[in-house]
């Protein structure tokens, strides 16, 4: 008797597996993906060792804006990932002067920067349709549109939402 209680729990359990692996499959291919931030370029937003969820949705109903922090396959080597902020859409012209940001002519105020980041002079660029013009929070350790060019529609992954960990740093991502 004991026997055939073993082999019906394990029954019960194997389509249970069977279905929250599958789910996880989906919900991770589709719809949120975690992902770990491997260098400093995004300092003092994100820090190396964070781990943070991916919307991998929320640029199929909407265009990327001005100051989302994106996951892409990285231009150059499309097997890797990075992580950067969009700085100009396309269509804008994007340049830095003076250690200035300046989009269409206009200072951007960019919050999200520490307070002694200087970087060097670049632009003007124009952006070309279907592509943004990213670059890192830590401008002075940042591989960015400025070394590669702008990043193509088509190789973004999704919106980095939120830190889950470690915990001193778990929130959302501005």
């Amino acid at each position: 008797m004991e026997e055939k209680n073993e082999t019906s729990w394990w029954k019960d359990l194997l389509p249970s597996v069977f279905i929250a692996a599958v789910l996880a499959l989906i919900i991770r291919s589709f719809l949120f993906t975690p992902f770990y931030i491997p260098s400093p370029s995004m300092e003092p937003t994100l820090y190396p060792g964070d781990r943070i969820i991916v919307n991998r949705l929320a640029y199929r109903f909407e265009e990327p804006k001005r100051g989302d922090v994106i996951v892409f396959k990285y231009p150059l080597n499309p097997q890797k990932d990075y992580i950067k902020r969009v700085i100009a859409l396309a269509g804008d012209t994007v340049e830095a002067r003076d250690n200035i940001l300046y989009v269409n002519g206009k200072p951007i105020k960019e919050n999200y920067l520490p307070p002694d980041v200087i970087y060097e002079d670049f632009g003007p660029i124009k952006v070309p349709a279907n592509n943004y013009f990213m670059m890192g929070d830590n401008r002075n350790n940042s591989a960015d549109s400025r070394s590669w060019g702008t990043l193509d529609r088509q190789l973004i992954i999704g919106k980095a939402m939120i830190v889950f960990w470690p915990p001193k740093n778990i929130g959302l991502i501005k």
